[in-house]
């Protein structure tokens, strides 16, 4: 299992008429904790996309739990359970201080950009996380 986290302050545009994070804005952090997480890995979107290999949200799963409100200091923890196929899972907490605030899954296809077809993970992707998830 591999895991990182990330810190973010939530900005007043990310917020609604209540004060609140608006709840589609989670899509968001949980982009950045997805791709901080494999940034320290060493795989970069950019490599992957220049290879020919993207990869689109197929499932993503939230609960909300407690609001987060402007100038927060949320910390985003992301996990890799398991090692990719065609397929590979984050899962999410966001913290705000010492309370779990969000949790939620995002699935993503790894997809040839030509074919637009379900391909398997790059394996340069999968050795880089082999070492970590099997620690």
């Amino acid at each position: 299992m591999y895991t990182q986290s990330t810190d973010i302050r939530v900005r007043y545009s990310e917020t609604d008429q209540m004060g609140y994070v608006y709840y589609g804005n989670y899509a968001q952090y949980y982009e950045v904790g997805r791709v901080e997480a494999l940034r320290a890995l060493g795989v970069r979107y950019r490599e992957m996309e220049e290879s020919g290999v993207m990869m689109p949200v197929l499932e993503m799963k939230t609960k909300y739990i407690r609001p987060a409100k402007y100038d927060d200091l949320l910390t985003i923890k992301t996990t890799i359970k398991e090692l990719p196929t065609t397929r590979i899972s984050f899962h999410i907490e966001i913290h705000n201080g010492d309370q779990l605030i969000n949790i939620g899954e995002v699935t993503l296809v790894f997809v040839d950009m030509k074919t637009g077809r379900p391909v398997q993970a790059p394996q340069w992707i999968i050795d880089k996380l082999s070492a970590s998830i099997s620690e």
